[in-house]
């Protein structure tokens, strides 16, 4: 199918670029997210004529991502959860939680953007992650888990 795209999107293209994709791609995520319109003859004369506006907004969106991964780079957050006395949690730690974490800490992150390359955390101590504010801007945190060994007797 193809689709011109509304903003850059990771592997497929740029702002303005018209691209094929495969029909599932487009229609249940690139154009209900609003990253993509269909390519029609309208729509494709409707981008020209508003690719200053959203060059503008991309340029604005990317500006602050990159504030706020200046703010981010290099922050540790603490997570307490149960563990045993071996120092494996019981449970894990998802981006979920690393999402509420950060919100404590005054940083709004969606919980799509946070990097596990390995899962959740299943183990204490210092995890090195990585948050993808916006497909250019990364940033890098750690995630600090403290084991509660505290028994209930």
């Amino acid at each position: 199918m193809q689709i011109i795209l509304l903003e850059k999107v990771v592997n497929v293209g740029n702002l303005g670029d018209v691209v094929n994709v495969k029909q599932g791609y487009a229609r249940n995520y690139l154009i209900p997210h609003g990253k993509a319109k269909r390519a029609t003859p309208e729509n494709i004369k409707l981008m020209e004529g508003r690719r200053a506006e959203l060059e503008t907004a991309a340029g604005a969106k990317l500006a602050a991502a990159q504030a706020q991964a200046e703010k981010l780079e290099g922050l540790i957050v603490q997570i307490t959860q149960k563990s045993g006395m071996d120092g494996r949690l019981f449970g894990s730690v998802t981006n979920v939680d690393i999402v509420v974490a950060l919100k404590a800490q005054g940083f709004t992150v969606e919980k799509a953007a946070i990097r596990m390359p390995e899962g959740p955390l299943k183990q204490v101590g210092d995890h090195p992650l990585v948050i993808a504010l916006h497909t250019d801007v990364t940033s890098n945190i750690t995630v600090s888990v403290l084991g509660d060994t505290a028994t209930g007797n």
